[in-house]
């Protein structure tokens, strides 16, 4: 139940509001890149299961980048 593969990105809030910066990457890496992670916050996480390999991972992460720029 406890095993597993989870990571978190942690952002820097904006300036007088804290919170909708996680949720605006949350929809756009969604509804742009068809990823789905969690936010918490400013907080993202990502759990892909155990079989992941490494085209899905460079995949998240590519999908990731474009959202953190776009949102930047």
């Amino acid at each position: 139940r406890n095993h597993g593969l989870i990571g978190a990105i942690e952002l820097d809030p904006r300036p007088g509001a804290p919170r909708p910066r996680g949720y605006d990457v949350f929809t756009r890496a969604f509804n742009e890149g068809n990823l789905l992670t969690r936010n918490t916050g400013d907080v993202l996480a990502l759990s892909p299961p155990l079989i992941v390999e490494k085209p899905h991972i460079d995949r998240i992460f590519g999908v990731l980048a474009d959202t953190l720029r776009a949102t930047a």
